[in-house]
């Protein structure tokens, strides 16, 4: 009879076979985080995919798939450095999440206001109108929206540090109590 353990070493084996012979073009994990359980995938340039469980983890899988490569494994030990660096984030110990970033998900303006977010400094805050405003397009406020709604890299972009106008938090891909728990730890840790 075949066991779990069975199993999983014969996962490790096609997992470092695929990954020896070029066949894994993208690999993924999960982690549990304070924002909930985290699916993150990389491929060779780096991070390309961070996603919350409001999102359907299938489905960014699927999406991953069709946009990059069918050669989708779970690989968790090549995602070990993103995950240091997500946990070393939500214990306060560091403020960015110093990976290598693919960001091919995101083109165009999208990617110009995601290359910007990163600039946002930990702690602080920027409107929407603001980040349009730096980004030269200022009456792209929602175009600012869209982006940071479509941002394939939460939390690794810092598109939670993108407010309204008025200071409230707004929306959230990984919902709104996300966002605001992620502000307050940065606040907390500032």
């Amino acid at each position: 009879m075949t066991t779990a353990a069975d199993l999983t070493a014969l996962h490790e084996r096609l997992t470092h076979r695929a990954a020896e012979e070029g066949l894994l073009d993208v690999a993924y994990r999960t982690l549990d985080s304070p924002v909930g359980t985290l699916l993150v995938a990389a491929t060779e340039r780096g991070v390309v995919r961070v996603a919350f469980d409001v999102e359907n983890h299938d489905t960014v899988l699927q999406t991953l798939a069709t946009r990059i490569s069918p050669r989708v494994l779970r690989a968790p030990a090549r995602l070990d450095p993103v995950v240091r660096g997500l946990d070393a984030f939500f214990a306060g110990t560091s403020r960015v999440v110093d990976v290598d970033l693919d960001l091919r998900l995101a083109a165009g303006f999208r990617r110009d206001v995601l290359t910007h977010l990163q600039r946002i400094p930990y702690g602080e805050t920027r409107s929407y109108a603001a980040v349009a405003a730096e980004t030269a397009s200022p009456k792209a406020v929602r175009a600012v929206g869209s982006a940071c709604a479509r941002n394939p890299l939460p939390l690794v972009i810092p598109c939670h540090r993108v407010v309204r106008s008025d200071g409230t938090p707004g929306r959230y891909a990984g919902g709104e109590a996300a966002k605001q728990l992620l502000l307050e730890l940065e606040t907390q840790n500032y």
